[in-house]
């Protein structure tokens, strides 16, 4: 069965721990940074660095809140980039039958590496510039296929992130949403009819970062539908 990340932001302590285990399993060089204003680390995401652990600090009544949103690929059910990917290489962006895991190969070298990143709704999506070629979480797909657990998963010392099958996650979403309403009572799951990564945040995603949801997904053609709709036999 196909899988699913649950993350539980009412949980995350910011421990950073995800991300310091993506760069270790994935042996992802350091990245130089500086005091920016922020305890967020780098600034960004980038080609080597495929998790961010976002920092927000926002006053509610007075108080200040401090708002932690550890961000990677969400593994889309009807991924824009593999659609933009496509007219260009379709061997560059492909999607696991059996886990769902959307995944960047090195023939992304010879894709329109901007209108692959702008096709993504949640600007994931980074370029090397010394090899042109794109980077983003796999779901650890390596581990999955060896039945171990997503290194970031692993790590979590809090219980905010979950990995198993699709349909036992969608449970605990909804689970977990219901008991986090009873004290948060703006808390949603981030677009989990159309992701992999659902999260549940306690306030309006919008406070944790611009793009936490796919506010208007992109309707980005295949390669097929291009041509079907260039010789005007598309049905749309």
């Amino acid at each position: 069965m196909a899988k699913k990340f649950f993350v539980d932001l009412t949980r995350c302590t910011a421990c950073r721990g995800c991300q310091v285990a993506c760069k270790q399993w994935k042996k992802l060089p350091a990245e130089a940074t500086v005091n920016w204003g922020s305890h967020q680390n780098p600034k960004d995401l980038s080609f080597n660095t495929l998790r961010l652990v976002r920092f927000e600090e926002i006053v509610n009544d007075g108080k200040v809140d401090w708002l932690f949103f550890p961000e990677q690929c969400r593994h889309c059910y009807e991924p824009p980039c593999l659609g933009q990917a496509e007219l260009d290489d379709e061997r560059a962006v492909i999607q696991d039958e059996a886990t769902g895991a959307v995944i960047f190969t090195e023939y992304t070298k010879n894709v329109d590496a901007d209108g692959v990143r702008e096709a993504c709704p949640y600007d994931i999506p980074r370029k090397d510039p010394a090899t042109g070629q794109l980077s983003k979480c796999d779901m650890c797909i390596d581990r999955i296929q060896n039945g171990m657990k997503p290194a970031c998963v692993l790590s979590c010392p809090t219980g905010a992130m979950t990995f198993g099958d699709e349909d036992e996650i969608d449970a605990l979403a909804k689970d977990r949403l219901a008991a986090a309403q009873k004290r948060y009572p703006e808390a949603v799951l981030g677009d989990p009819d159309d992701v992999r990564v659902v999260y549940l945040f306690q306030q309006d995603p919008a406070k944790y970062f611009k793009k936490a949801i796919a506010a208007a997904s992109p309707n980005m053609m295949n390669r097929k539908q291009m041509f079907a709709r260039l010789l005007g036999t598309s049905k749309a």
